[in-house]
């Protein structure tokens, strides 16, 4: 049967291929759940949606494997030279191996496939912008892991730095004596992983990783209230949207309330309550309240 093409997962494949274009030629490109956040999408049609894009010359890839999933296309799993770039095990079954499993040897874009990303960059898909439809993580979730699955990001190192802008502007809008006590609570790990760039805690992603910007909120009055001075709701998301380059795949009041429920899973109930205080009042409050 043939497999309806989504406009909204053919821009997240398009848009993840690039992505790991961080070298001359083709890189590996690992696909998990998280790159699909907000979309119900199974294996099958994840597989079909690759196979179709290599047909059509908008991808370069080489997979073993079939995109429609038959068994005897399985590779071995005990052939390391099979199973080294993969989707990854958590979009399929718990139980083992996905039965529809696709080995890349190579991914990258063609210039039929860049143009075709510029475009839909410039137009992304209305698919794009509906709420999640996948189960939300639970508790024992990274604190990343979260952001990127509420928050519609593809790529954990755009987590961390519109979470860290996020925690910038909070800090701006309350003491430092209380930005200290938030962060003494934030000592876990932001996410599970063997990248050295990204193995830190939540602390330090509120601390600020800019020198010069984390001692300046130290030094400066709480910028909270009317007037030129203070930070309404409006500058708030306003500041985040441009100081965070959030991606077409989200917007500014999502990616906060995902760094605010992130954020409020941390905390104990008395942070969150006198943080609640802290926040500009109208919609950056509700926000933080609603998270």
């Amino acid at each position: 049967m043939p497999i309806p093409i989504r406009d909204d997962v053919v821009y997240i494949i398009l848009k993840k291929v690039h992505d790991c274009d961080r070298a001359p030629g083709p890189d590996p490109v690992n696909f998990t759940q998280t790159d699909f956040a907000g979309i119900n999408l199974t294996p099958v049609d994840l597989l079909g949606h690759l196979d179709y894009l290599n047909q059509k010359q908008y991808i370069n890839a080489v997979f073993s494997g079939n995109a429609y999933g038959n068994q005897e296309d399985v590779p071995d799993a005990t052939n390391p030279k099979e199973v080294d770039i993969r989707i990854a095990n958590t979009f399929g079954a718990s139980d083992g191996p996905l039965p529809h499993l696709i080995t890349f040897q190579k991914a990258e874009l063609t210039e039929k496939g860049e143009r075709m990303l510029q475009e839909m960059e410039a137009n992304p898909p209305k698919g794009l912008d509906q709420g999640p439809q996948v189960p939300l993580p639970d508790e024992h979730m990274p604190f990343l892991e979260k952001v990127m699955v509420k928050g519609s990001i593809s790529d954990p190192y755009d987590a961390r730095d519109i979470a860290e802008v996020v925690f910038r502007v909070m800090r701006d809008v309350m003491t430092t004596e209380e930005a200290d006590r938030v962060e003494s609570e934030l000592h876990t790990e932001a996410l599970d992983t063997d990248e050295k760039a990204l193995k830190m805690e939540v602390a330090d992603i509120w601390h600020d990783t800019n020198p010069i910007v984390s001692f300046l909120s130290r030094i400066r009055p709480p910028l909270r209230g009317p007037g030129w001075t203070g930070i309404g709701s409006d500058l708030f998301l306003r500041r985040v949207d441009t100081e965070a380059s959030v991606p077409p795949t989200s917007n500014a009041q999502k990616v906060v309330k995902a760094v605010f429920s992130a954020t409020k899973d941390e905390l104990s109930e008395e942070r969150i309550q006198e943080l609640a205080e802290w926040m500009p009042e109208g919609t950056v409050r509700e926000l933080w309240e609603g998270a």
